[in-house]
């Protein structure tokens, strides 16, 4: 009876482990999802900044963002000051667009 136990065992190990892995990859996906919003708001934040005082907004972005998620960006800034920062969410999957996670930030232009 023991064998059979064990072999039991085996067989529920076989089939919840897809199970497993599915849960922890979409646990990752969300974290990757997380991520890449905190940092489009720190580069909206720089970006502005940069903005403000004259600099290029995008450079001041792109030095905010990790290389998978420059190639994504999107920066479109006004002349009231206010800096819109546009990423693509990575994705696990390549195949799978998961959409752009979006910021904006606004500082008043400076005389200079």
């Amino acid at each position: 009876m023991r064998a059979s136990a064990r072999g039991q065992a085996s067989v529920e190990l076989v089939v919840l482990l897809p199970v497993v892995l599915a849960i922890l990859a979409v646990a990752f996906q969300a974290l990757l999802a997380v991520q890449a919003a905190w940092e489009v708001r720190v580069a909206a934040r720089a970006a502005a900044r940069a903005h403000a005082f004259g600099g290029d907004a995008t450079e001041a972005a792109r030095a905010h963002l990790r290389d998978r998620l420059e190639r994504g960006l999107r920066v479109r800034a006004d002349s009231g000051g206010d800096v819109r920062v546009s990423v693509r969410i990575p994705s696990l999957l390549p195949a799978v667009a998961l959409g752009r996670a979006t910021a904006t930030s606004h500082f008043r232009p400076q005389g200079t």
